[in-house]
């Protein structure tokens, strides 16, 4: 069952209960892939431009461009212009502390499952 506060804000906005299902699967979508987690963990070092992203995760423009685009649309991402350049980086309000929360969970809760499968494999 989602929060009540949020179901109670979001009906506000006029979106029923069920809609508001949607946001979460396009939120959790969002961490489905892997090169959009790959840009995720880089900008928590640092805010970076595409280049810069293209060169150290060896991506092409198209794909960094349009996993950016759909950071940016869901706030996981915030763009600031320098000159000509356009750096991204990690919202750091929310979305970073929510990555360091996932960490502690997955070394907590699920990296068993990778040393399980690994273990298998042999």
């Amino acid at each position: 069952m989602t929060n009540k506060s949020i179901i109670t804000e979001c009906c506000k906005k006029g979106f029923k209960e069920k809609e508001i299902y949607g946001a979460y699967k396009i939120f959790f979508g969002t961490l489905v892939s892997e090169s959009r987690l790959r840009i995720i963990n880089l900008l928590r070092k640092k805010a970076r431009n595409v280049s810069e992203i293209m060169q150290e995760l060896k991506m092409d423009q198209t794909a960094v461009s349009h996993d950016l685009n759909r950071l940016k649309e869901c706030g996981f991402v915030e763009v600031n212009s320098i000159g000509k350049f356009r750096y991204y980086n990690l919202d750091k309000k929310t979305i970073k502390p929510l990555m360091e929360l996932i960490d502690k969970h997955m070394s907590g809760h699920c990296i068993h499952i990778l040393r399980k499968r690994k273990r298998n494999k042999k």
